[in-house]
């Protein structure tokens, strides 16, 4: 496994699968979205205040390989390393792996950026400072 900047574990719930048995593809995005909020706010960043603000952070590419099936009542991690990718976008590379065996389930790269009340890109200096921690 890659050394991550952030790790979070967590096990799969009966509903969370379909009919064969397996989590759900889309479930798969919700556990990467999770492990991004609990990222993000570990570097200080409160994504309801920035609403409230009207600054939104937003994903606008998400890149998804599938490499093997949870079921009920697997326990996994998500990891999550966060890049830079320009002034106004940042790209959290995130993998699941089955635990404790380590199997690659997932990987992921997901881009996002910073959004004005008007729909603009915008990345407020508070958001660059808290993600270049992490870079």
């Amino acid at each position: 496994m890659k050394q991550y900047q952030f790790q979070l574990k967590f096990q799969v719930r009966d509903y969370e699968c379909d009919m064969q048995g397996h989590v759900n593809n889309s479930v798969y995005l919700n556990y990467l979205e999770h492990c991004r909020h609990e990222f993000i706010k570990e570097l200080g960043l409160d994504f309801s205040e920035l609403v409230r603000r009207g600054i939104s952070l937003v994903i606008i590419r998400a890149e998804v390989d599938y490499k093997y099936s949870l079921c009920s009542g697997d326990r996994f991690m998500v990891g999550v390393i966060l890049e830079r990718v320009s002034p106004l976008r940042y790209r959290f590379i995130q993998d699941i792996y089955l635990l404790p065996e380590q199997k690659l389930v997932l990987r992921a790269r997901v881009v996002g950026t910073g959004v004005s009340a008007k729909g603009r890109p915008q990345l407020p200096e508070e958001i660059s400072v808290a993600l270049g921690k992490a870079t």
